[in-house]
């Protein structure tokens, strides 16, 4: 990985990160609840938790780009449904 990569994987900016596959997901036991978009992340953050005894210092980068994607899918889930209500508002008062 190139010094531009890694920063543009930092601020978030990669974009090439494909999602992880069903086997892999299975493969690293992964939770049903944690099997989403963001869990090409959470398998190396994971496994690096996993060689860290959990040491929350060791591991911050892969965390923040994990809570980084789940926030960024919150907001899409937000930004559906205040769609939805504003359709649904514009059906009811026409």
């Amino acid at each position: 990985m190139t010094v531009i990569e890694s920063v543009k994987d930092a601020i978030g900016l990669g974009g090439d990160a494909a999602p992880a596959s069903r086997e892999a997901m299975s493969e690293a036991r992964l939770p049903l609840q944690y099997r989403d978009s963001c869990a090409n992340l959470l398998i190396p953050l994971n496994k690096c938790r996993h060689e860290n005894a959990w040491m929350p210092w060791k591991c911050e980068h892969e965390r923040h780009s994990y809570e980084k994607c789940q926030y960024e899918e919150f907001k899409k889930r937000v930004a559906k449904m205040e769609a939805l209500r504003a359709a649904k508002s514009a059906e009811a008062s026409s």
